[in-house]
């Protein structure tokens, strides 16, 4: 790897992000940092042996620029950045809800901006990251942040106008499984199981289904047909299910998280 990154705003997915890529065979050199405290861009260095510097070395060092900061916090960096960035760098953002013409309209005529959302299970490399370009990044651009978030999971590009409906099926995804892990456990106890044990039994089965999901092919009805017998246990339970609206509240849910996702790209935080 010959390209120079920065990592700016390094919290736990840009952490996180920083790893996979040595892990994947970027060198320590090759990569650089940013953080708003000087004791954690001390923790950095030695945990890395990366180098730390202001965001205006950044910019003026990097060939790509990742900004992790918060969605809030974005516009005090770009206005930071501005003056520092050449229309050459490839921006990389992965504040969830801001559009890539955000990027465009406050840096340099030209500047290639890739969007980024990826999800919390970058910290332990299952992530999935979804990128789309925008009006100035060409493939080069996407093959590039691909090599870079493909260390810390898997990587889908789709249109930008499709990051929306992304943010809500995949980005809050892992939140959505934490919630019925968390009832589940909690049903367990109400049939007379210790919570360590109904726990330790729900996490493994969801694993379990993750992976059949992931390597068998099969479609999730399939699998879920080979566990349900005539007149079983699985069949009675999937009737309360959808009696009780579980299927219509799930595709609500996500239309929310849709919309929410919308009103934050307008601005209307």
């Amino acid at each position: 790897m010959t390209q120079k990154v920065a990592v700016l705003g390094t919290g736990k997915i840009g952490e996180a992000l920083l790893s996979g890529m040595i892990r994947g065979g970027w060198a320590p050199s090759d990569l650089l940092v940013t953080a708003r405290r000087p004791e954690r861009a001390a923790q950095l260095h030695e945990r890395y042996g990366v180098e730390a510097v202001s965001n205006a070395e950044a910019a003026k060092s990097a060939d790509t620029l990742i900004l992790t900061v918060k969605p809030q916090d974005m516009g005090t960096l770009l206005t930071e950045l501005a003056p520092h960035v050449p229309a050459d760098r490839l921006v990389i953002s992965g504040a969830a809800g801001i559009p890539t013409s955000y990027f465009e309209e406050r840096l340099a005529a030209g500047t290639p901006v890739v969007r980024v959302m990826t999800n919390t299970p970058a910290l332990v490399d299952e992530a999935m990251s979804v990128i789309s370009a925008g009006t100035h990044a060409t493939g080069a651009h996407l093959t590039r942040a691909e090599e870079i978030f493909s260390g810390v999971g898997k990587t889908l590009r789709v249109p930008e106008s499709q990051q929306d409906a992304c943010t809500a099926l995949s980005g809050s995804g892992p939140a959505y499984f934490y919630f019925l892990v968390e009832a589940m456990t909690d049903a367990g106890i109400l049939l007379g199981l210790p919570r360590d044990k109904a726990h330790d039994l729900i996490v493994q089965a969801a694993i379990g289904a993750a992976v059949m999901l992931r390597d068998s092919g099969e479609h999730p009805v399939t699998l879920r047909e080979n566990v349900t017998s005539p007149a079983g246990t699985t069949i009675n339970a999937i009737r309360e299910l959808e009696n009780h609206g579980v299927r219509a509240a799930l595709l609500a849910a996500l239309e929310a998280a849709r919309d929410r996702s919308r009103e934050l790209a307008s601005g209307n935080g």
